[in-house]
């Protein structure tokens, strides 16, 4: 069995007296798909903001390659391999879809490094996995949705991560474009990127996923490969609809 990653344990999340996320514990093994499934206001994206440190939890503790987390900084924490896109792309609209993958490369994965010919040549090579190589010098507020979600998702990847976190990246995407980014993702998966994926979209949870956590109301209410989800009454009845 893979080694453990990411170790979340006991972690909760208050804003004022809303309880966002309570006591929530996962583990996510090297190399793993994990789908995270849950109706809006569930505390899934609180949940990764937390991973990744966006947000600071108010108890419990993150680690990640055996090391604690918990109140590291995000830029800290994306040096140590944690990346995430989110649910709405922003990227820099002055700028080329090459220029925009070389930000996050020079500040993390070149931080000490002053070769920027390394850079381009990476960007470049990034772009091609996402089938975007031929549109590296143009400019962003060219792209399609589709392009858009390409261009977010290999952002994060210019961080060179160990554990990928995907925030609905299929997200207003038609069915054949969500086969497309499957494509990718289950590719990168492949390469031997660990995936932790936040998606509405069941078909895409169900080709994606080894494994599947459910949450309700800041809890975890299920946990199972995606069959034993789908087929779980909890889940049918708050989230699936009977």
């Amino acid at each position: 069995m893979s080694e453990t990653l990411l170790e979340v344990d006991q972690v909760s999340k208050r804003f004022g007296g809303f309880v966002a996320l309570s006591q929530v514990s996962l583990t996510v093994r090297t190399g793993e798909r994990l789908g995270i499934i849950g109706p809006n206001g569930s505390g899934k994206t609180t949940l990764i903001n937390c991973i990744c440190g966006a947000l600071v939890s108010d108890g419990g503790s993150i680690g990640f390659g055996g090391t604690d987390v918990t109140r590291l900084a995000a830029h800290r924490r994306a040096r140590l391999g944690i990346a995430r896109s989110f649910q709405v792309p922003r990227p820099f609209l002055s700028m080329t879809l090459a220029e925009n993958i070389a930000v996050p490369l020079e500040y993390v994965a070149h931080h000490r490094s002053l070769h920027r010919a390394d850079v381009s040549v990476e960007a470049r090579a990034i772009l091609a996995l996402m089938g975007l190589a031929e549109r590296a010098d143009a400019p962003t507020g060219s792209l399609t949705q589709v392009d858009l979600r390409k261009l977010e998702l290999a952002r994060a990847l210019a961080v060179r991560p160990r554990l990928l976190i995907l925030d609905e990246v299929m997200a207003g995407l038609s069915p054949v474009e969500v086969d497309e980014m499957l494509v990718i993702i289950l590719d990168l998966s492949r390469q031997g990127v660990t995936i932790v994926m936040i998606e509405h979209i069941m078909r895409a949870i169900m080709r994606f996923s080894e494994r599947v956590i459910c949450l309700d109301a800041g809890r975890i209410m299920a946990e199972g490969t995606p069959a034993q989800i789908v087929q779980d009454r909890d889940v049918q009845r708050i989230y699936l609809g009977d």
